[in-house]
């Protein structure tokens, strides 16, 4: 049985991930959205993950790259990741982004529980 549960970013605690970096998440069963906040200058490190990763910049912009293609995901954008996708990213701006994946990212998830 499931149940539904309104979440508010505002009551979440911010994890911290860098001095440049931070993020909030709300995870469901199949699906996860993450509130990521990136400094100008904040480097993701290159990774890839089990979960597609759809990124929707709110404010600023990031430059991605994907394989060998670059993009620069600008405010109203969103970029599509498939899974098993290598990238990295670089906050061209002080950046709000929502990440989305599915399936759950269970590395964030433990790594939350752990704390």
């Amino acid at each position: 049985m499931t149940t539904v549960r309104l979440h508010r970013w505002d009551e979440i605690a911010l994890e911290k991930i860098t001095e440049m970096s931070s993020r909030k998440i709300v995870s469901g069963s199949s699906v996860m959205v993450a509130q990521t906040y990136l400094k100008r200058g904040a480097l993701v490190p290159l990774h890839a993950h089990e979960s597609e990763q759809l990124s929707y910049v709110l404010q600023g912009a990031l430059r991605v790259v994907v394989g060998v293609d670059e993009f620069v995901v600008r405010e109203g954008e969103v970029l599509r990741i498939p899974a098993g996708e290598a990238h990295h990213a670089e906050a061209l701006e002080d950046t709000l982004e929502l990440d989305i994946f599915s399936p759950v990212r269970r590395d964030w998830v433990e790594a939350i529980e752990a704390d």
